[in-house]
């Protein structure tokens, strides 16, 4: 979009743009965002960009945070986590512009100046699924990402498969269980289960990064599963297994009207006897579990059609930005659609940066373009 496009209200960024890394959050991937937080904090452009470190503590309190970014990373002894503080910081919009604020107990409020565009680095409910987003649009902040309603239907599994086959898109067969089914009719759940077929793989509906999935092989073992997943969410998805090649996209919004950018697919693989799955632990901690083959080894047309779809995804839910579409392709060729990440892990060695790394835009330039997309994009109804 160009500047000229902007109205009197939205006026074009100044030179050397203020941005705020909004990063940690109230869900249990608090951790994963701290350790995306420090990969974009070690990467942006300090001389393009003044750059804010905002951590939320898991009690929803905002605190200036450490630009440390070694303070963020993660392994399997030790979880980042932003602490509370005695300092809370807030985004109020003042005269006009959008000013962080610094309160503390029997202190006057301090102003630490405007802030141009917001990097909300959260993934999960409470910043991942559209509440975050819509905050910022309530003051009228700019910010990389998609906005509320494409934020809130990628995060929930149920309602992103619904919007998917009404846009024609092709996906497994699956089942979404309310915890009012599941308390009041169990043993109907267990039926439709049975009914799917194993193995099945149930999944929180609104929780992200394989946290609480299970892969379940009989009916005997439906139940712990279940309770397992409603540790992090009352509402489920229980899907079919598809055995199928794990296939992925990372798509970016295109300037001004220009359609999305795709990038080269790339493949997922599990090392194998350690994962049953793409589970928490190969995503994160253990740096041998999974790799990415980049580009994926697939026929032309399929590369084409997995672009195609991906981008038709992106638009099918409204997304901003940026997003990582997921796919199974099986040995017949077919392609199903299995989700949608609107914020998909941004960490250097994370999937998304790693196919644009290899379609030609390296972690640094990403970063930048996405800053670009928000600083340019209208606020309000778009």
């Amino acid at each position: 979009m160009s500047d000229e496009n902007l109205t009197a209200t939205d006026s074009a960024p100044r030179a050397k743009p203020r941005v705020a890394v909004l990063f940690g959050g109230r869900s249990s991937e608090h951790s994963v965002s701290c350790v995306t937080a420090a990969g974009v904090l070690g990467a942006i452009n300090r001389d393009k960009y003044e750059v804010i470190p905002i951590g939320i503590a898991k009690s929803g309190q905002w605190v200036l945070a450490a630009g440390d970014t070694a303070q963020w990373s993660l392994s399997a002894s030790a979880l980042p986590e932003v602490q509370p503080s005695s300092e809370t910081v807030t985004l109020a919009e003042i005269g006009g512009e959008h000013q962080l604020i610094v309160a503390s107990p029997n202190a006057v409020p301090q102003e630490l100046g405007t802030v141009d565009v917001v990097f909300p680095l959260l993934h999960g409910p409470f910043g991942e699924d559209g509440t975050i987003q819509g905050l910022l649009e309530l003051s009228d902040t700019r910010y990389v990402g998609a906005g509320v309603l494409a934020s809130a239907v990628g995060m929930d599994k149920h309602y992103m498969k619904v919007v998917f086959e009404a846009a024609g898109l092709h996906v497994g067969p699956y089942i979404a269980v309310t915890d009012r089914q599941w308390v009041k009719d169990a043993e109907s759940v267990r039926k439709q289960v049975d009914r799917l077929g194993f193995p099945v793989f149930v999944k929180p509906a609104r929780a992200g990064s394989s946290m609480g999935i299970s892969k379940v092989d009989s009916l005997e073992e439906l139940d712990a599963a279940i309770w397992e997943a409603r540790r992090h969410d009352l509402k489920l998805v229980i899907e079919a297994g598809i055995v199928g090649r794990e296939i992925e996209c990372a798509v970016l919004e295109g300037r001004g009207t220009d359609s999305p950018r795709t990038s080269m697919p790339g493949e997922i693989s599990v090392a194998a006897g350690s994962h049953e799955f793409y589970d928490f632990n190969a995503k994160y901690v253990e740096d041998d579990a999974a790799a990415l083959s980049c580009p994926a080894d697939l026929p032309e047309e399929a590369i084409a059609r997995v672009r195609e779809l991906a981008a038709a995804a992106f638009d099918a839910v409204g997304a901003e930005g940026l997003s990582r579409v997921d796919f199974f392709y099986t040995a017949e060729g077919e392609l199903i659609i299995n989700e949608i990440n609107t914020m998909p892990g941004f960490t250097p060695k994370s999937m998304y940066p790693q196919m644009w790394a290899a379609s030609g835009l390296d972690y640094a330039d990403l970063i930048d373009e996405l800053i670009y997309l928000a600083l340019h994009r209208k606020t309000g109804l778009r």
